[in-house]
């Protein structure tokens, strides 16, 4: 079964976010967009890479309502440590959420337990606390916060706008379409 359109497990857990700890739970995703990004670890190689490009791109999201969360199955003093020792992840002023037991992780089915690790996972989440997107591949790629930031618009749009839906490669301005019995076998 997909998790599209599934409303997000209850969970409370703590996160490193502009030198606190903070406590985050399901209730912390209703009433706003949030984008919820699994890594497998700190200290790695993909992962600074990914978390600073959303970092770098954090002020695009905040200015379309939406609130990055970045999560893994390290401790939130792991986060702070790592925040404190790496340029890339100095950067990150969102907050990174410690999952130790790995239930955040298995709650988004991007759990590996036979590593102890989350695969990379992405869920853009709507106001009401539902999973819009959801993509999950294997940890050697690399994500791009841009298509992500692209794809996030689109479910906004698609969410204020029904009978509406976004085109591959469409992008904010945009002509959408308007799904009828006349566009069938016509695109």
């Amino acid at each position: 079964m997909s998790l599209i359109n599934t409303t997000v497990l209850p969970f409370k857990a703590n996160a490193f976010h502009n030198g606190e700890f903070i406590e985050v739970s399901d209730a912390t995703f209703k009433g706003k967009w949030s984008v919820l990004v699994f890594y497998p670890a700190d200290f790695t190689f993909v992962c600074p890479t990914e978390l600073e490009d959303l970092a770098e791109n954090y002020a695009e999201f905040q200015k379309i309502g939406v609130e990055v969360y970045g999560a893994s199955c390290d401790t939130h003093f792991a986060h702070k440590a790592w925040h404190d020792t790496s340029e890339a992840i100095g950067k990150v002023n969102y907050p990174l959420i410690g999952d130790p037991t790995g239930k955040l992780a298995r709650n988004f089915e991007v759990m590996i337990e036979e590593e102890g690790i989350a695969l990379r996972g992405t869920f853009v989440i709507n106001p009401e606390g539902e999973i819009k997107l959801c993509e999950i591949h294997d940890n050697g790629i690399g994500r791009d916060a841009l298509e992500l930031l692209r794809k996030v618009r689109a479910a906004q749009y698609v969410a204020a706008h029904p009978g509406e839906v976004c085109p591959a490669k469409w992008k904010e301005g945009e002509k959408t379409l308007s799904p009828s019995l006349d566009l069938v076998g016509k695109i």
